[in-house]
């Protein structure tokens, strides 16, 4: 019996796929196909559920790197990728993930419609692992069930709306369901403060002072960073050195960049206090970190 991820895949296959992204016949849903080592992320603020399908892919995260196998996702706001390397291709050569692209309102409107406690069970971590599992694999059932009548618009139009509730409801009840409430949360609380968050993730190459970005949003610096730090889990200039070591991490590993070039091409000034950041923050000094990692790709 073909598990439905095989039949997924299955389907999937079934399109004229080219690199990169590929859309559907629904805005949310997208399919992202490579043959090259370099995975391709989405560009989009909406949260998102990275799904790999077949082949295994390494994402580079502000927290660090997690490597992801069929049948595994990532939900972005909790961790979101700067950037993916695939790691193993399929037996077809190629590399296969999906991306459905979920509002904060699809995941308000579930949430205000969940029965009993359930809410605050998955906000106290309360779900059992049983349950959790469980809805890991719903969340693939639901997406192979979209999959199966893309070649019927009228139906696709009217369940696609209903599946992709489903599957947000099933992303709240997964073993990343507590993280994701509390990343929702924290955005109703402070959307502007996402908004300055977006900013720093496209100009962290660049110096700044915490002044700066509190006078954006015209509050006092002491507000700022206490708002800034509840919603994003770090103050505004840890989240900046993070993104630049990720960053310079990723220029080592996949573009063979040196130290002195990664670090000054992610905008520091000393080399030094780049080796100095990067040991507290990945263990190991850059040359030995990027060693380590060759090895294990190579495993």
């Amino acid at each position: 019996m073909i598990s439905d991820m095989g039949k997924l895949c299955k389907l999937i296959y079934s399109f004229s796929l080219t690199e990169g992204k590929n859309e559907t016949r629904l805005p949310y849903l997208s399919i992202y196909f490579s043959t090259q080592r370099k995975a391709d992320m989405p560009q989009t603020e909406n949260f998102y559920i990275y799904l790999v399908l077949d082949g295994s892919v390494r994402l580079f995260t502000q927290s660090g790197i997690m490597d992801y196998m069929p049948g595994q996702f990532s939900v972005s706001k909790i961790d979101t990728p700067a950037s993916g390397h695939v790691l193993t291709f399929s037996e077809h050569g190629n590399f296969l993930a999906l991306v459905i692209e979920l509002t904060l309102h699809d995941v308000i409107s579930v949430l205000l419609d969940m029965d009993g406690s359930l809410a605050e069970q998955i906000a106290n971590s309360e779900l059992d692992s049983v349950q959790m599992a469980m809805a890991d694999k719903n969340v693939i059932t639901s997406v192979c069930r979209l999959f199966s009548i893309m070649d019927e618009p009228v139906q696709l139009a009217f369940m696609g709306k209903h599946i992709k509730r489903e599957i947000a409801f099933f992303i709240l009840c997964s073993s990343c369901g507590s993280q994701f409430l509390q990343r929702v949360v924290n955005i109703q609380q402070a959307w502007e403060i996402y908004e300055i968050n977006s900013w720093i993730k496209e100009n962290f190459r660049d110096s700044f002072t915490v002044e700066e970005l509190a006078k954006k949003k015209n509050m006092s610096v002491s507000l700022f960073h206490q708002k800034f730090k509840n919603a994003v889990g770090m103050a505004p200039l840890q989240c900046q050195k993070r993104l630049r070591l990720t960053e310079a991490r990723r220029l080592m590993l996949d573009e063979n960049k040196n130290v002195t070039e990664a670090s000054l091409e992610v905008g520091y000034e000393s080399v030094s206090q780049f080796i100095r950041d990067y040991c507290k923050i990945f263990s190991l000094k850059p040359k030995e970190d990027i060693l380590n990692l060759r090895s294990q790709l190579e495993k």
